[in-house]
């Protein structure tokens, strides 16, 4: 929360490959969580799942969710695209709501920003 918070971000982006083992038990519960912790925007971007062949395959299920935690954009496991309009007043909203960064006791320790 405090590298996005303090880069300013609205929206964070996670391409991975999530298979068929942990995709069904983290891809979803993990994206929601980034949004809901990081209160922002986060797409989330998978291969689709290759129905051909023994090779890799993705759980798919490509998303986008909101900075409450709101899934409001997703496809499934086949290739397609995800279009989503993003209200970036939002983030303002949820931060408002939910003011975590009011909690933070930045006393207590140090952070360093690597470049």
């Amino acid at each position: 929360m405090v590298q996005a918070r303090h880069l300013k971000a609205r929206l964070l982006i996670y391409p991975a490959a999530f298979n068929m083992t942990t995709g069904p038990a983290h891809w979803e519960l993990l994206i929601r969580s980034r949004a809901l912790d990081n209160q922002v925007f986060v797409a989330a971007c998978s291969p689709a799942r290759a129905t051909n062949g023994d090779g890799y395959k993705a759980w798919g299920n490509s998303m986008v969710v909101d900075p409450w935690g709101k899934i409001f954009a997703a496809t499934e496991e086949k290739e397609d695209l995800v279009i989503a309009e993003i209200d970036q007043a939002r983030v303002e909203k949820v931060r408002k709501a939910i003011p975590t960064s009011k909690h933070r006791r930045a006393d207590l320790y140090t952070l360093e920003y690597l470049k």
